[in-house]
Parts: C-alpha cells; structure tokens; sequence
C-alpha cells in the first residue's frame, strides 16, 4: 500500500538540506488537489530511513522529491537507492543545477523528473503528477539542453575514448603524467597528449578540475 491520501491522492516525500525550503514545498503541496506530503527528509541517508519507517507503516508515498546536492548521501546516490529498495517509487529531482551531465547522471540514477528550482509551483505539482503516472517530466530549459546536446557533436564523457577515460580517473587518483605512463606501459609524452585531450574535450583547465568531474560522474567515490 503506497501513501495515498483516502480520496486516492498522490503522497509524496520531500527531500532537502534546506528546512525553509522543505516547509515551502511541504505547504504548497498539501494546498494542490489530489497531493499530499506524507514526511519530509533532510538528505538522502535521511530519506532512506524516513521511507524505511513509511514503508513498515504502510504508507509509503508514490513520489520522492529531492534536491541534489546534500550532505551525507547526495541526490544521484540516494536516488539509485531509492530504486533498488522502493522500485515502486518515482523519484523526481528539484535542484538549482541545470548542466547536461547532472541531469543525464540523475536519469541513468532512475528519476523520473528534473525541474529546476526556479520552477513554477504549478510545474512542480504538473512533474508530481506525471512520475506517479509513470512519465518523465523535464524542466523545459533542461529538455533544450537536452535536445541540443543530441543534435551536436559528442561532448563531455560521451566525448571521451574508453582511454581517455582510464587517464581521467588516473588522474582523479592524483597520479602525474610520468607514474600515467608507467601505469599504462605507454611513453609519458604519449600520456601527456592524452591527459591534454582529456582536459579539453571536458572544457577543464587543470587537473583538479578533472578530478571533480570524475568524483561528479560516478567514475571515483567522494572524498570522504
């Protein structure tokens, strides 16, 4: 049994290291027909027990709404657990953070929605609405860059050879180019050239940057 208010209406968990923001969304939410908050979290470690509670309760909601960037357990993570343990649940994100790469990792992850934060409340509520039919509702700005990253040239790690991702998270591991190219039984001017590449097919101006991306992009954990 999911969180369904008597009338058959959509529960829904929102999910945020902001408490205002949490409070905001908790009291438009319970102010739209057929929506209701069934709880609230403060991160994605936070989420997984509060659904944990629901879910022996009985009333697990439909839909997770959740923020990215939060202390503990970040969005992408919390989402792929959320899945795993709750495959019934849609998860559909609301963050300030629009690149492609963000969005794609989180729809790997399994979301069925990204909105940006700056959304219209009747946005937010439409997206609640579409996860719990089974549908994917994308921030318009978000779908454009979406869209117009399929019509152009490979960029980001799609742009990267299965090389030139192993050099990345060499790299991400803080090895130099010398201990690269020792690693690999290749030349360290060869590994020079690709650590160069790497760098400027991801738009990145130094190696820390690359580091980032590659913690971002799943390819390394977090720095604990």
């Amino acid at each position: 049994m999911n969180g369904q208010a008597p009338d058959g209406g959509i529960g829904v968990l929102v999910v945020d290291d902001h408490a205002v923001v949490r409070r905001g969304l908790t009291a438009f939410l319970d102010t739209m027909p057929g929506i209701h908050v069934v709880g609230e979290a403060s991160d994605g470690a936070d989420a997984l027990d509060r659904l944990a509670r629901l879910a022996a309760e009985l009333r697990l909601p439909q839909v997770v709404l959740m923020d990215m960037l939060m202390p503990r357990m970040d969005g992408i993570t919390a989402i792929g657990a959320v899945r795993e343990r709750h495959p019934g649940l849609a998860v559909v994100v609301l963050t300030s953070f629009g690149e492609t790469e963000r969005v794609q990792s989180a729809l790997r992850a399994g979301a069925a929605g990204y909105l940006l934060k700056d959304a219209e409340p009747d946005e937010i509520a439409a997206a609640v609405r579409a996860a719990a039919r089974g549908e994917v509702h994308l921030d318009p700005a978000v779908a454009g860059r979406l869209a117009r990253q399929l019509s152009s040239p490979a960029s980001g790690l799609a742009a990267l050879t299965t090389r030139e991702r192993s050099i990345l998270v060499l790299v991400a591991e803080g090895m130099s180019n010398r201990q690269i190219a020792g690693e690999l039984g290749i030349s360290e001017r060869t590994a020079r050239t690709h650590v160069s590449h790497v760098l400027a097919k991801l738009g990145l101006s130094s190696r820390t940057q690359a580091a980032l991306v590659a913690v971002r992009e799943g390819l390394l954990p977090p720095v604990t």
